[in-house]
């Protein structure tokens, strides 16, 4: 019988923990790291790494698969990018708990919020469970490249406890509350690693009506808070507009004080946020200077749009002769679009933005004609582009007009071009902003919507977008490779608990990256109608990837999934059994 089940040789590796890299090997029992460094013995299974680099799997702590893990087990895009841990239910929506009609509502919250095709939800969705609990054992049930976790979600929550009251603006009791909080806690205790809630009004549903929480008191989710308190682990998850007279850092700071427990929040720059990133990281230390544990969740790039004309979002999706073929079979509009007399006329045409929530009238302009900050996505699109790089500028450069030059972009490749519009973290122009903010313990790397945002975004692809543009690339300035791997490894899973990841170490999961530095590169995104119902998402391969490995079991080889599905559900925080019985 050899030594071990796999070893993997030669490796450069850069073990999670933020000190230096070293050469060396790895051997892997049971589905746990077995020794680092000289590894003698044999094994049933060895990869020659060639030198090149060797990580922990990330861990991915804001993702919205939670339909998908019910049907889908190679869990693409984020396991295309070295993601072997990922946690969803974040920002208040979920499917659980859920009374039979509340199906559709919670669909058409998931679609609004997260642009996840209703269609595709409502195809691929058993609802084989009622309580959260019962959603837990249906995820279990199905074996998957990654592990997934999950928080409980407010929206499904105020929905199960408030059923038809549940309207914007709505008070729940002190009955109502006290139910709340424990379906919490009864969640929590079934293995939930926290509960989510969002506060923004960017998060809107199917028909343009406010997320449960946004209208939530302190108090109410201070006592659910108190729930996971008792539970005695989990983590309170939220986006926010961050209004100044909502106090949210105060009531914040007072949950964790009193629980024990971390708080954290998306912290961005967004124009609908009152308060500047910096002001919400600095009321964020002053919490946490008076014993405190909140942590900002901070993104990696500008969080913005990706447009085409098969896509969710473009700069024409309300002129009138848009409007005319919108519901035709694409390969009809595409016949429009290339048909010169169509571009003619489209173009000689205003928006109709008479239906258009006021609320995000601004945002819309700035879709449909703010060509300054629009970017063309061409081969080697860096996601931090510059002004003379903007339509706008490649526009004059052309002799066109902005809204000429975008339509031809937008018809490239038979109608499949892309245009890039960051429309949040992106103040500045750069990314300068967050080079201190990625050195920082009280920040963690995150906000990639993993599995969400369909036709608009793919940011599942952070993890190889941080190693190439801010490790390897950057004009601008670059981070170090340990610190870019500390931060989406054991600083994103010690925030959830998961304190048996994360890091190359005897004991911990055999959750690895094999990378190629000199070919990691991104590929173009691409739009698919792979999900369910034939739902559509922009998905995003890279290069570069040589393995990843999930519980000692290749998963990945050169980016393509080899059928191996050892990751499951986590229940609650983790520990590293080896290293408990070696104490």
């Amino acid at each position: 019988m050899p030594a071990f089940d796999l070893i993997v040789r030669n490796a450069t590796i850069v073990d999670g923990t933020g000190g230096a890299r070293f050469s060396g090997d790895i051997a892997v029992k049971d589905g746990l790291i077995a020794q680092v460094g000289k590894v003698t013995g044999d094994a049933a299974e060895e990869i020659d790494a060639g030198g090149h680099l060797v990580t922990p799997g990330f861990v991915d702590v804001h993702t919205h698969y939670d339909g998908q893990a019910t049907w889908d087990q190679e869990m693409a895009p984020s396991s295309w990018h070295g993601v072997t841990t990922v946690i969803m239910g974040n920002c208040g929506v979920g499917f659980a708990p859920a009374h039979k009609d509340k199906h559709e509502w919670l669909i058409g919250l998931m679609e609004g919020v997260e642009d996840i095709p209703g269609t595709a939800l409502a195809e691929g969705l058993s609802w084989n469970w009622e309580t959260f609990p019962e959603y837990l054992d249906e995820l279990e049930r199905l074996p998957r490249t990654v592990d997934v976790g999950t928080h409980v979600p407010h929206g499904a929550v105020r929905a199960y406890v408030l059923g038809d009251r549940e309207q914007p603006g709505a008070i729940p009791t002190e009955d109502d509350i006290a139910k709340m909080s424990a379906i919490v806690e009864d969640g929590v205790r079934a293995g939930a690693l926290g509960f989510s809630t969002s506060r923004t009004v960017l998060h809107r549903d199917i028909d343009g009506e406010v997320v449960p929480g946004t209208t939530a008191t302190a108090e109410e989710l201070v006592a659910i808070g108190r729930a996971m308190g008792r539970a005695g682990h989990g983590v309170f998850e939220m986006a926010s507009d961050m209004m100044r007279e909502w106090d949210e850092f105060g009531w914040m700071g007072k949950l964790s004080r009193e629980t024990g427990l971390p708080v954290t929040f998306a912290a961005l720059q967004s124009i609908a946020k009152e308060m500047p990133l910096e002001e919400q990281i600095e009321c964020m230390r002053a919490e946490n200077d008076n014993g405190a544990n909140i942590v900002a969740q901070i993104a990696l790039r500008g969080n913005g749009i990706v447009m085409a004309w098969q896509g969710t979002v473009h700069p024409f999706r309300f002129r009138p002769s848009w409007q005319a073929i919108e519901g035709l079979p694409w390969e009809e509009q595409r016949a429009k679009l290339l048909d010169p007399a169509f571009k003619a006329q489209l173009l000689s045409e205003t928006n109709d933005l008479s239906e258009v929530n006021p609320d995000i009238v601004g945002l819309i302009m700035v879709v449909c004609g703010g060509w300054g900050y629009q970017f063309e996505m061409d081969p080697d699109f860096n996601y931090e582009p510059t002004a003379e790089e903007s339509v706008l500028a490649r526009a004059e450069k052309a002799g066109v007009s902005g809204d000429e030059y975008a339509y031809d972009l937008l018809c490239r490749d038979e109608g499949k071009g892309f245009i890039y519009l960051p429309i949040l973290n992106y103040a500045d122009g750069n990314l300068d902003f967050l080079m201190d903010l990625q050195q920082s313990d009280d920040t963690v790397n995150s906000l990639s919507d993993g599995g969400a945002h369909c036709g608009t975004i793919c940011d599942a692809a952070s993890p190889t977008f941080m190693l190439q543009h801010w490790v390897r690339d950057r004009s601008r300035g670059t981070i170090s490779l340990e610190n870019a791997v500390k931060r989406q490894c054991s600083d994103t899973a010690r925030l959830y608990g998961l304190d048996d990841r994360g890091v190359i170490a005897p004991g911990y999961l055999a959750d690895l990256n094999i990378i190629d530095m000199d070919r990691l590169k991104l590929g173009k995104p691409w739009l698919a109608f792979d999900l369910p119902a034939g739902g559509k998402r922009l998905l995003q391969k890279a290069e570069g990837y040589i393995a990843t490995i999930k519980n000692g079991k290749v998963t990945f080889r050169e980016g393509q999934w080899t059928g191996e599905t050892p990751g499951n559900l986590i229940r609650g925080p983790q520990r590293v059994e080896m290293a408990e019985a070696a104490e």
